[in-house]
């Protein structure tokens, strides 16, 4: 429901106006409770002041995706960018483009915090939480902000955040200007591919939040193999003895590696010392000539253990052979049945292209018998909810009925967790009366006839 972007030079230097949006949410959604009481955005604040999908979907292609920009945030990878994916797709713009073509790249700052902390954290204030009596490392964007002197009093405010990770890779590029300049090369996948080598597989260094916070979510790693995924490898925790995974068959190792999320947080469970890493996806690696004696003694890693792993490695086929199928055995993804939820089930061919920029450039008049033939199964109702949500006018008779039977079983369906997000936060001893009211007007308002 907000967008916030501000661009800067390669000194960090901002150039023109910062970008700070609303995006109005549409009558088919209810939104999660539990990020308005953080964003404090209501549903209503995005009707009155916001722009619609389809302005800030051609604003963000037109005038902030410009060539040669480099999109830059924190944990943007995994979750920023995932919602960029599919609101381009869902109305009506290439998905990837934004990312890779004419010069354009992207580049996740938080693994490379990890990697500066992990290696060379001199000239900056970590922060630490307390667990069971433990201080933890956290590089929690809040948490290094309020260590460093730059606490940012509209935290999940976009566009605070965005000033925030500014001052942040400021302080970065300040004190560590080498590891800064390597690591900004190292968003390219291919410099990734050179270090990562699985034609002469060395080890290397690699700072992950798939690996324990008590090292520094840093490791040294080695790739085993090609992954299933195009782009793709699959490396092994050097940290972690192989001997004990030998002793397990496959379907163990299969198991482990597809354990649901409330298995993994148990207690008792180990999860496999082996994990993908896509090169598309900037990874924090290093060589492992960069690890020094501090950094050593600092994250427990002894050479020894290090090189004594690497040559069982070497001379165990079968288990690396086990290991990489076991991991290739996860699916990439969770296609629903959804078609909004279905971009990675296939790209669209390139026989739908021009009818796919055909429906973004099309003007409100011209939609109403606008029903291009596409090849790709899933445009059709992709734009049948384009046209519906934007441009509820066009519909004729028969598709405004399927419009509101859509509505209705979506509402029907999340309405339940809806209210009972609403019941649990009312009961909070911070409750916010005005959010949650606001959010209980908006299910009303939005509530199918009947229900």
């Amino acid at each position: 429901m907000q967008f916030g972007g501000r661009r800067t030079n390669m000194d960090l230097e901002p150039i023109g106006e910062p970008v700070n949006l609303l995006i109005k949410i549409t009558d088919d959604i209810l939104p999660s409770p539990d990020a308005v009481m953080v964003t404090k955005i209501t549903p209503q604040m995005t009707r009155a002041d916001g722009i619609s999908e389809i302005e800030f979907a051609r604003q963000f292609v037109d005038e902030i995706a410009t060539p040669g920009t480099i999109m830059v945030g924190y944990n943007n990878v995994r979750f920023d960018d995932e919602f960029m994916r599919h609101l381009l797709w869902r109305n009506f713009h290439d998905p990837y483009e934004w990312s890779w073509s004419d010069n354009r790249s992207r580049w996740d700052l938080l693994d490379v915090v990890r990697l500066v902390r992990a290696l060379r954290p001199d000239g900056i204030s970590w922060s630490f939480n307390e667990k069971e009596g433990k201080k933890i490392p956290t590089v929690n964007l809040v948490d290094m902000a309020r260590a460093n002197g730059f606490e940012n009093e509209k935290a999940h405010d976009a566009l605070a955040d965005v000033d925030t990770l500014i001052k942040l890779a400021k302080l970065l590029k300040e004190k560590q200007p080498k590891m800064w300049d390597y690591l900004l090369k190292m968003r390219d996948k291919r410099e990734v591919a050179k270090l990562v080598n699985i034609d002469d597989p060395q080890p290397f260094i690699y700072a992950s939040g798939r690996y324990s916070a008590e090292f520094e979510k840093t490791t040294v790693a080695l790739p085993l193999a090609p992954s299933g995924k195009p782009g793709a490898v699959i490396v092994y925790d050097l940290r972690i003895v192989p001997e004990t995974w030998a002793e397990k068959d496959l379907k163990e190792l299969v198991k482990i590696a597809n354990a649901s999320y409330e298995e993994r947080k148990s207690e008792n469970f180990t999860p496999l010392p082996a994990k993908e890493l896509s090169f598309n996806r900037c990874p924090a690696v290093a060589p492992i000539g960069t690890l020094d004696d501090a950094a050593k003694k600092r994250l427990k890693i002894d050479m020894e253990i290090i090189e004594s792993n690497f040559n069982y490695l070497r001379k165990n086929r079968g288990l690396v052979d086990k290991l990489v199928a076991a991991v290739n055995s996860r699916p990439d993804f969770a296609s629903g049945p959804d078609v909004e939820g279905q971009l990675y089930d296939s790209f669209t061919p390139d026989t739908d292209r021009v009818r796919v920029r055909a429906v973004a450039a099309a003007p409100a008049e011209d939609l109403a018998d606008f029903h291009p033939t596409f090849t790709d199964e899933r445009l059709p109702e992709l734009l049948f909810r384009y046209k519906a949500r934007n441009f509820p006018t066009t519909l004729n008779e028969s598709e405004q009925k399927k419009w509101e039977e859509y509505r209705t079983a979506k509402f029907q369906r999340e309405i339940p967790k809806f209210m009972e997000s609403l019941t649990r936060l009312a009961k909070a001893p911070n409750a916010d009366d005005f959010l949650l009211q606001e959010l209980q007007l908006w299910a009303e308002s939005i509530a199918p006839m009947g229900d």
